[in-house]
Order: structure tokens, then sequence, then C-alpha cells
């Protein structure tokens, strides 16, 4: 299935045009983004969660401490819905009414299981260490059976999903384009700075290709 079908649940609302039901469009959001949202609720009280994530194939990765409210919700098999934004900029329009942001987003249900088998759980873990810099898995230390044993990690199938992206220049009415108003985008994008040394590391210790020039897209 390339495409998740378009529901009552999924179906973009406002704005139809921009709605995105394609695997094609929605993966690829989900990979870029470094923090995802989890919408969840307890007992009439609705929560939102934000956390790290990671994807494997139809899978979305989760995980905390044994003790963390959203797993637990999770490993219950109860309902999540998970919200994912990209900025990529401002839209200055010429009228307040039609200036906006040039984004991308994905909303997500579904379900999930805890991982508990042990080469699937770190394989998952190694997916999160991965999602957040291509490379450190192979230079950082392993979990201990201990760190393992504190740790959950939780998968939730992507059971429905719609991306909304809006991009180009502002849209304004026809009789404002002669306003003498400056119009446009101001392009946003998540940019690393130069790394940081932990006060205590070594001297000499080179610093990484992966977080010397780190790079999200």
């Amino acid at each position: 299935m390339t495409s998740f079908t378009r529901s009552a649940l999924n179906r973009v609302r406002r704005l139809q045009e921009r709605g995105h039901y394609d695997k094609a469009t929605i993966y690829p959001i989900i990979d870029e983004a470094l923090i995802c949202h989890v919408a969840l609720v307890q007992d009439g009280q609705p929560f939102v969660i934000p956390t790290i994530h990671a994807r494997m194939g139809d899978e979305l990765i989760l995980h905390g401490a044994n003790a963390s409210r959203l797993l637990q919700h999770i490993e219950r098999g109860e309902p999540v819905c998970v919200g994912i934004t990209l900025l990529d900029g401002l839209v200055l329009a010429r009228s307040v009414f039609h200036s906006s942001m040039n984004y991308r987003s994905v909303v997500l249900f579904g379900r999930g299981r805890v991982v508990s088998e042990p080469a699937a759980k770190l394989a998952a873990l190694e997916a999160l260490s991965e999602h957040l810099a291509q490379g450190r898995w192979q230079d950082a230390r392993k979990p201990t059976a201990r760190e393992l044993k504190a740790t959950k990690v939780v998968a939730i199938a992507i059971d429905s999903a719609s991306a909304k992206v809006r991009s180009g220049p502002p849209g304004d009415d026809e009789a404002d384009y002669d306003l003498p108003i400056w119009a446009g985008v101001v392009p946003l994008d998540l940019r690393a700075e130069p790394p940081e040394p932990d006060p205590r590391l070594p001297d000499g210790t080179a610093v990484p290709a992966y977080a010397a020039h780190y790079v999200r897209r």
C-alpha cells in the first residue's frame, strides 16, 4: 500500500488542496523531524507529550522510562494521535489576513505494542539513535542489560495518516497587489552550529563527521 485511505479520521478538512495521503510525502516528513507530539486522553483529560521518535517501516518507534504515562497508555493498546511539523518559511503577505507560513506537517493515528524481544529492542534503539545523528550508534557505548531493563520501547502501527503542505509565495487579494507593502517569504531552516565539546573530553578527541557537518535534509 503506497497511500493511506482517505477517511473521516485523517481527511484534511481546511484547504483540502494541501492534503496528501501518499507515503512518499508523509514518510519523509516523519523522517526529517526530530520531535513529534503524541496526544492521548486519560480519564477524560487530554495530554500532548513531546518526544523523540524514529520510523521503522510502517511503525513509529518511541522510548522512555518504564514508568512513562505515555508508554503505559500505548502498552495497554489505547489509541494515540501523533503530530509532526516542519517549518520552512514565514509567508509575509500584504495583508495580515493572508500572512501565513510554509510548512510540512503530518498527523497520524494508531495503536502500539511493546517491543520486548532483545534483538528487536536493540534494533529499535539503534533506529532512534541513527534518527538523531547517522553514525552515532556505531560510535557510542551500547546499552547495558540494566539500562535496557529500565527502558521501555514501543512501536505504533501507522494505521492512518495525512500530510498538509504549504509552499510558495503569498496569495494576496488582487486589489492588494498595488499596495506599497513588501511581501514575500522568509525561508527558515534547521541549521547546526559548530559542535561544542564536553568540558571533560580528553584533548585530541576528534569530532566525528556526522557532528562536524550535521544536516537534517
